[in-house]
């Protein structure tokens, strides 16, 4: 199905993010990380930069940089407990799964899609002051024609 603003499909979007990824950390889709928030305690971690973390991100989100990430952002965090990333897409999160792999994280998933497919499937995001929006930073213009629901936000 295309979609009316973009002209991009399902399938475009699948075929972006599997040229994206290398697969070296599991993928999680939207439907499982709802049932996972609602089920568990787990870690959610938002790799993205300050300024599209503040713009919005999935409720709970902790913010982790890509640009700037430290081991010690997350020296707090139980190993062995499951630790959930994303970005727009899932790049920069696959990237900062496979440092906290190597670090002996034992359970860390990478949110298929990121942001954009949890936006894109009618999932809610907040701003800074928790309160609900339909903003999303889309990094810049070229990647905002993956954003199909919501307010695209970008530089």
């Amino acid at each position: 199905m295309l979609t009316p603003l973009t002209g991009m499909s399902q399938k475009d979007f699948d075929r972006k993010i599997n040229s994206l990824l290398s697969n070296t950390v599991p993928l999680i889709h939207q439907d499982e990380l709802r049932e996972k928030l609602e089920k568990e305690n787990i870690a959610l971690l938002d790799t993205r930069s300050d300024k599209e973390f503040q713009v919005s991100h999935l409720q709970g989100a902790r913010f982790v940089d890509y640009d700037n990430f430290s081991t010690t952002m997350v020296e707090d965090l139980d190993k062995d407990k499951p630790v959930i990333l994303y970005c727009s897409v899932g790049y920069r999160s696959e990237k900062i799964g496979e440092r906290l792999q190597e670090m002996g994280f034992t359970e860390v998933y990478n949110l298929y899609g990121g942001i954009f497919d949890w936006k894109n499937k009618d999932n809610p995001v907040v701003n800074t002051h928790q309160n609900p929006t339909d903003s999303v930073h889309t990094y810049n213009k070229n990647w905002s024609k993956w954003l199909t629901k919501g307010v695209k936000v970008y530089d």
